[in-house]
């Protein structure tokens, strides 16, 4: 019997965009319906505890031989600090947390969903659950903390989020200096065709990946911030 595979549009790809949009929308009408009350806070937390048992657990899924591989099992990928980070936002919605979800989550997330790097090897059905069970559940969490309950970000927000992007890829790139590994692309370009070949050679195109976040994070930023501006 063959291995489960996964092709980008596909029916499998498909049906998971839709599960994506639809469940954003009834968490965002879910979200609204009960912003304020007691039972915000019980979803919200049970939201929270799924989120982070799911983000631990393949976590450690992927540490434990055969499925572990040091240049991609160890969680240092910005997303596996987004997920956590996510699950910290649901239960406690500190500012911070959000915002951190808000920017890597919008941005981040549509990528993988659009144009999914899975290539799955060792477990396959594994490795398509974990991708897309993770991917899903920070889509709908930055969904339904932005849109259903209602928190938003300013500029402080944004500025957060630049330097902890930038502490994180400072600290990833000694790491993986020392480990002779890639995470987050920080050290060399992936070996195939990718969109940072057209951002120019290393290191420079660390350089523009930032600026390009920076424009955009400061794009999904000033939408909020100018009704607060004209209350003003």
């Amino acid at each position: 019997m063959a291995a489960p595979t996964f092709m980008p549009y596909g029916i499998l790809h498909w049906v998971m965009l839709a599960g994506t949009v639809i469940g954003a929308v009834v968490l965002v009408r879910f979200g609204r319906r009960h912003r304020g009350t007691p039972q915000e806070q019980r979803f919200t937390r049970i939201f929270a505890i799924v989120q982070f048992v799911v983000t631990f657990g393949f976590m450690i899924l992927w540490l434990i031989p055969p499925f572990f591989d040091p240049q991609q099992s160890l969680p240092l990928h910005l997303s596996d600090l987004l997920r956590v980070v996510t699950g910290y936002a649901l239960w406690s919605r500190r500012p911070w947390a959000f915002a951190l979800t808000y920017y890597w989550g919008l941005t981040l997330n549509p990528q993988a969903l659009l144009t999914p790097d899975l290539l799955p090897d060792i477990a396959p059905v594994l490795e398509i659950a974990s991708y897309w069970v993770q991917h899903v559940l920070v889509m709908w969490a930055v969904i339904y903390l932005t849109w259903g309950l209602g928190l938003h970000p300013n500029w402080r927000s944004y500025r957060l989020t630049l330097v902890v992007t930038v502490g994180w890829a400072a600290v990833v790139f000694v790491i993986n200096r020392a480990l002779r590994t890639n995470y987050g692309y920080l050290n060399g370009k992936p070996g195939g065709a990718s969109l940072l070949d057209l951002l120019g050679a290393w290191p420079w195109y660390l350089l523009v990946a930032l600026a390009i976040a920076a424009i955009v994070w400061a794009l999904i930023t000033w939408p909020w911030t100018r009704g607060i501006r004209a209350q003003q």
